[in-house]
């Protein structure tokens, strides 16, 4: 099987399986409020060898405008079905997409999900519709060891399917020249709207501050590695507590954020000349790069952004085997109760 990368996850892998091909608006994801388009996804196509990914846009002129999705399948029924709310009804209908009513396939809470065969998802989510939907199936349990196995499942010719542009990986590479150097660790601290997700779970995987400050001391002592590269949506009042509170043999562990542009500094000089300075999905996908860069990668348990560093590290061979979730094996020795 050869090695490949896909930013969205188990999602992708389903869609490949049933022989649908992705349908979403601006990148490989659903990002429905993206400003700026990416590139076509050429390198998708050309490892494949086909056509699998299309962008919002070219789905938009296949259909004429006319944007219809026929069937909405729902892997999750429980605790709401596809985790699909007004909101992003809303934002669909905004962008001139409309569709049918939600269909659950079967009995699934994602707080205690079942382990499901390729078979089941297939016999299950198959269709003869023009356009469908999965609802979220970041939480399925199907054949792990299958899916997550270095590159993925799906068999191609490249050595990631969804990888940095050589523009992003440069700027990366500056970027740790400049403000990290050989070892560091990367640490994806998820916060935004984190909360009443992670709380939704059985067991919580949202950490008091303090407590996510231990777990992260510990590791950085036990891989000897004397600064944290940041990678998070936290506000600054949370990230100046853990600041605080993150040390090193009675040292504060630095935590190092990309800082704003500053025209005396050159290691983003390359989006800076190619306009892609401020730009959201290359920023996000900068941050992914040079965590998938480290020595050390901690990842937030339940984020797909989490998933892609693990993928790129498992591709491009620099996963470590002190790579773990923040407080792996721990609950939050806190948790708030529910709405």
């Amino acid at each position: 099987m050869d090695r490949r990368e896909a930013s969205s996850d188990d999602e992708e892998d389903t869609r490949h399986l049933i022989h649908q091909t992705p349908k979403s608006p601006r990148s490989s994801t659903f990002q429905i409020d993206s400003p700026r388009r990416p590139p076509p996804p050429r390198n998708v196509k050309r490892c494949l060898g086909r056509e699998v990914a299309v962008t919002f846009e070219d789905f938009a002129e296949r259909k004429k405008n006319r944007m219809h999705i026929d069937t909405v399948f729902c892997y999750f029924s429980l605790p709401q079905p596809c985790y699909v709310d007004d909101e992003h009804v809303k934002k669909l209908k905004a962008l001139g997409v409309t569709m049918n009513e939600l269909k659950t396939v079967w009995t699934e809470d994602v707080k205690k999900p079942t382990d499901r065969t390729i078979h089941d998802v297939t016999d299950n989510f198959s269709s003869n519709d023009d356009v469908i939907a999965i609802g979220d199936v970041f939480f399925a349990d199907v054949e792990k060891d299958w899916v997550m196995q270095p590159g993925g499942p799906i068999a191609h010719k490249c050595q990631t399917l969804i990888e940095p542009s050589r523009v992003i990986l440069l700027t990366a590479q500056r970027f740790i020249q400049t403000f990290l150097g050989e070892r560091f660790v990367a640490l994806h601290f998820r916060r935004h709207g984190f909360l009443k997700f992670c709380n939704a779970k059985n067991p919580s995987c949202f950490f008091p501050i303090p407590q996510a400050a231990e777990c992260i001391s510990r590791l950085v002592e036990r891989a000897n590695v004397p600064v944290i590269y940041l990678s998070t949506d936290a506000a600054e009042s949370e990230t100046g507590l853990l600041q605080s509170l993150v040390t090193l043999y009675g040292k504060t562990v630095p935590l190092v954020t990309r800082p704003a542009r500053n025209s005396a500094e050159k290691w983003d000089a390359l989006l800076y000349r190619k306009k892609l300075d401020g730009d959201p999905q290359v920023e996000a996908m900068l941050d992914k790069t040079i965590s998938a860069l480290s020595s050390v990668f901690i990842g937030a348990p339940g984020s797909t952004f989490t998933e892609d560093i693990l993928r790129l590290r498992r591709g491009w061979g620099t996963a470590s085997v002190c790579d773990e979730y923040l407080c792996e094996g721990e609950v939050p020795n806190f948790i708030a109760g529910d709405e």
